[in-house]
């Protein structure tokens, strides 16, 4: 893993003369041209960043190279006199009037990117980037630059990630905050927050881009123990005794074909003052399959590694919880996460085996290649137990979310009024989620005949919805709840754009943190 020091530039006044190695300069294309964002339009005495003979000189340069400011587009370009550093990288970011946090956050995101790939033979050392992205906006800036900047290399570039050689480290980029005082002063709440979401989706991040032979449910959840202990949180861990013994039938089921024994893990984060204020408490339940073979329906070949981000929904809600704890938020959170592998072997469950969950209801296995549902039946039980106020799943289970929404749109069913309200949070935050419905006629496709319930539906349509409604059988009456489908969003098998990487994207960590800011201003309003 490799990330950005991220550091906030205190004024506007000390931008100028600030040396670094590259400073990041927006642009916007208007209507005769590239135009270059470096003086604040308000308040109307607040010194501009740079003159105008800077600014003029900057902007011929770049109408000499044809930029227009688009969506997008980068530029490195020699400094221009007036300008304290060795290159300045222009960024497009589009029309002025149409920017949007999310425009902003993914401008970030693509020049972090171009700074990662900067030749190695310009620069004696490590960089040092100052981004003027951060006067538009200094949360989004932070966000698309920190996660933009994040590099999974395995076992590459040795044990400090340094690269291939190629390129140099970008080490740290300064954010700019904007012109007006009072708006910088609220940019130093807006940076800290940022750097809790970016801590928390690398965090994500990193999990699932681990490889299964590493990262498997017993080691795994001595990871979540270790990261839950340095956050000062609660942690527990269920083996596989324990599993058997207290019965949750799914979840040793789905793990009974591998020789890596199952996990069930709870972190629970709960307000200093909550014994006196009683703040809201919200379950978490993350689906954590290590890896995914399909087990006795064995899925094809052809793409079966990327199955180690069968756990992406478990590494969402544990980076979530430590996120509320980093926050101080005022409301208890509980993240109830299932852990296993599903494998083939001689031990594995069969296609019509029948289970029983904790808590009781049975499922006729008519698909071994459908076990999220199972084990997450198991887990949202449990994390039932506590009488929670709401409850958030997520995990990557569906193979119909992606023909539904593509791979970069999270699914949202559950409590009509609950699910439009995460899915709205979703899109401000950047993650893009989208209400989907559960039909009430596809809760008979999950009927068995010799079970309550059975994992995969009777027709082969609306395969998304069916599994939401099995996910609902478990969820007490009344009680607000959400599914979020994240199998595709959650990785990304094709090319990087703005602040998303290949592999693990982190969706939907920042999400998860939307929600429960939103439910915790809400109890103190």
């Amino acid at each position: 893993m490799d990330t950005t020091d991220a550091t906030a530039v205190t004024s506007v006044a000390g931008v100028a003369g600030t040396e670094v190695d590259v400073l990041v300069v927006p642009a916007f294309s208007g209507e005769n041209g590239i135009e270059l964002s470096l003086a604040p339009a308000s308040p109307p005495d607040t010194p501009a960043l740079f003159t105008r003979e800077t600014q003029v000189a900057l902007w011929k340069a770049l109408v000499e190279l044809g930029a227009r400011g688009r969506a997008g587009e980068t530029h490195l370009l020699p400094a221009v006199p007036g300008v304290s550093a060795t290159r300045l990288l222009v960024v497009g970011l589009g029309d002025a009037d149409a920017l949007t946090d999310e425009g902003l956050r993914a401008a970030a995101g693509t020049a972090s990117r171009a700074l990662g790939r900067l030749p190695r033979s310009r620069f004696s050392g490590d960089v040092t980037a100052l981004s003027l992205l951060g006067t538009l906006g200094t949360g989004p800036a932070t966000e698309g630059h920190g996660l933009g900047s994040y590099t999974y290399r395995g076992t590459n570039g040795g044990e400090d990630g340094d690269g291939d050689g190629d390129h140099p480290r970008l080490a740290r980029i300064l954010i700019a905050p904007p012109a007006s005082p009072t708006a910088a002063k609220a940019a130093a709440t807006d940076f800290a927050r940022a750097c809790v979401a970016i801590e928390a989706v690398t965090c994500a991040r990193d999990l699932v881009n681990a490889p299964a032979n590493l990262l498997y449910p017993d080691s795994y959840a001595r990871v979540i123990a270790d990261l839950g202990s340095r956050a000062g949180l609660e942690v527990e861990i269920l083996d596989e005794q324990q599993l058997n013994e207290e019965g949750f039938g799914a979840l040793v089921g789905v793990g009974q074909g591998s020789p890596r024994p199952p996990r069930l893990v709870r972190v629970t984060y709960r307000p200093e003052d909550a014994d006196t204020t009683e703040p809201p408490h919200v379950a978490l339940v993350g689906k954590g399959v290590t890896f995914d073979t399909g087990g006795i329906s064995l899925k094809p070949s052809p793409h079966m590694g990327n199955m180690i981000s069968d756990m992406g929904g478990s590494a969402a809600v544990v980076a979530a919880v430590i996120a509320a704890s980093e926050l101080d938020l005022p409301v208890s959170v509980t993240a109830t996460v299932p852990l296993a592998e599903n494998m083939p072997d001689g031990t594995a469950v069969r296609p019509g085996d029948v289970l029983r969950h904790y808590g009781g209801l049975t499922t006729e296995v008519l698909n071994t290649d459908a076990e999220g549902r199972l084990i997450l039946g198991d887990a949202i039980v449990r994390a039932c137990e506590d009488d929670p106020d709401y409850l958030v799943e997520t995990a990557t289970l569906t193979g119909a979310q992606v023909r539904a929404l593509g791979d970069r749109t999270p699914a949202v069913m559950g409590t009509p009024g609950f699910r439009d309200r995460v899915a709205s949070l979703s899109r401000d935050a950047g993650e893009g989620a989208w209400s989907m419905p559960l039909p009430a006629e596809l809760a008979d496709e999950i009927r068995s005949d010799v079970a309550d319930l059975r994992n995969i539906p009777k027709k082969s349509w609306g395969g998304m919805a069916a599994a939401g409604h099995y996910l609902a059988a478990f969820v007490p009456e009344g009680l607000p709840w959400v599914h979020i489908d994240v199998a595709g969003p959650a990785y990304n098998t094709g090319s990087p754009h703005g602040y998303t990487p290949r592999r693990a994207t982190g969706v939907p960590v920042r999400t998860l943190i939307a929600v429960l800011e939103d439910i915790a201003a809400e109890s103190t309003a």
